[in-house]
């Protein structure tokens, strides 16, 4: 069993940056694919991004090329998601979430761990 703890959220303005980490312990995340996901106010937890247990298989619900990037240091048994350009809709609970298969999926139910989740408020 894999236990993971996001990090890197906070209060930022539109327009930032923001790089949230998510650290694993108890058990190599090589062994599975991982996934960002975010719940707003009032909104269902919605896919972000995935990224295969290789890092060769990427998934994103985000329409703009290269504003949300998700990588992974299997070496350091860490996820990370990129996120450029903040907009206030991004305002969110975002968790980081580790599948037992070798590629991700975009819907919740298919991940088995999941983290508590950093809060990401991005104000106008």
């Amino acid at each position: 069993q894999v236990s993971l703890v996001e990090s890197g959220g906070g209060l930022v303005q539109a327009g930032d940056s923001l790089t949230l980490s998510c650290a694993a312990s108890g058990r190599s995340i090589s062994t599975y694919a991982m996934g960002w996901f975010r719940q707003g106010p009032g909104n269902e937890r919605e896919f972000v991004a995935g990224i295969s247990r290789s890092g060769g298989n990427i998934r994103y619900i985000e329409p703009e090329p290269g504003r949300v990037i998700v990588s992974r240091d299997n070496a350091k048994n860490s996820v990370y998601l990129q996120i450029a350009r903040l907009k206030p809709e991004d305002t969110a609970v975002y968790y980081c979430a580790a599948k037992e298969s070798p590629n991700s999926g975009t819907v919740y139910y298919e991940y088995n761990y999941w983290g508590q989740g950093t809060q990401v408020t991005v104000s106008s």
